[in-house]
């Protein structure tokens, strides 16, 4: 997809706490503008800056979704701030203000979020009042990022609760979770996908996970392995796992740590897939994803803001 790069500043420019000050930014693409917001710290220039990437999910700028408010990523761009360090998150495309760079979910792409993802690393290589740039990607943000990272203008790479293998053994996985008959019909629905094949006839009770206008996009979302992207990295990696995340687990960082063995990993005892300090009980668990107001692992932003600023 060709992009057309323009970065648009809001008419006003909010100033934060601790001196931070937030600028509402637009990347211009072939089917809409998809917007973010850069904050910048209370620091001489230049500095380093982080592109944030959310994970999956209709989730915007600040890691929420219709169904969740965590501000996650959102007290992420801050505590980064208050280290010096510049930070650009973004709605992904079609969510909250980025809608109108939504389109049909039959014709949306995997690749079209790198595209994305790679713009908004163009315009930061344009700036010169950053120093270097350092991908930070959050859940599949992660994925998205490692391929993004391997452009040459990006420093290094973070990936935060990213899966260590590709999306349909992570369903798979997932599935074996629930009654035998289950996974029995989901396999050979799965088995065509990864050869790049579509199912007409899908089971109503599969029908929200395989329905026909999300096929195309997870046939182009399988394709990507995270071991395979990773390796390809030739600059510094930080890989952070929460040990009470219930979505993304131990095994996974485990899993990129050994396909990129010069990678830092960081296990945070106690973080949740969020990013907050939760119990491994299920219920209690996502109760913290609610919750706007509890703060972030502080061990999180201390692992982040070492890697960033030993660069």
């Amino acid at each position: 997809m060709k992009l057309i790069f323009a970065l648009a500043v809001a008419i006003s420019t909010v100033v934060a706490a601790f001196g931070q000050s937030e600028k509402i930014v637009s990347l211009k693409t072939a089917t809409g503008e998809i917007e973010g917001t850069l904050m910048m710290p209370e620091a001489s220039l230049p500095v380093p800056v982080a592109l944030i990437i959310a994970g999956s999910g209709p989730t915007d700028r600040d890691g929420n979704n219709p169904m969740m408010k965590n501000n996650s990523l959102k007290m992420l761009a801050a505590e980064l701030a208050k280290k010096g360090i510049a930070s650009l998150r973004y709605d992904k495309r079609g969510i909250a203000a980025s809608q109108k760079a939504g389109m049909q979910e039959s014709e949306l792409r995997f690749s079209m979020y790198i595209s994305d993802a790679a713009g908004w690393v163009q315009l930061l290589s344009e700036n010169e009042d950053f120093s270097r740039i350092v991908v930070v990607g959050h859940s599949e943000g992660s994925l998205i990022g490692m391929v993004v990272a391997q452009d040459h203008k990006v420093a290094g790479f973070v990936s935060v609760a990213g899966a260590g293998q590709s999306a349909d053994l992570v369903i798979r996985e997932q599935l074996k979770d629930q009654p035998p008959f289950v996974l029995e019909q989901s396999m050979p629905i799965l088995n065509e996908l990864v050869k790049g094949n579509t199912v007409e006839n899908v089971p109503q009770m599969l029908f929200s996970l395989f329905r026909p206008s999300v096929q195309p996009y997870m046939i182009s979302w399988f394709k990507y392995d995270p071991q395979v992207e990773l390796r390809k990295l030739r600059k510094p990696v930080l890989i952070v796992q929460g040990t009470t995340d219930i979505q993304v687990h131990v095994e996974d960082a485990k899993k990129l740590e050994a396909a990129k063995p010069d990678a830092k990993m960081v296990l945070i005892e106690g973080m949740n897939h969020v990013l907050k300090n939760a119990e491994a009980d299920r219920m209690k668990n996502f109760q913290t994803y609610n919750q706007p107001d509890l703060p972030l692992n502080e061990n999180l932003v201390k692992a982040i803001v070492s890697f960033v600023l030993d660069k």
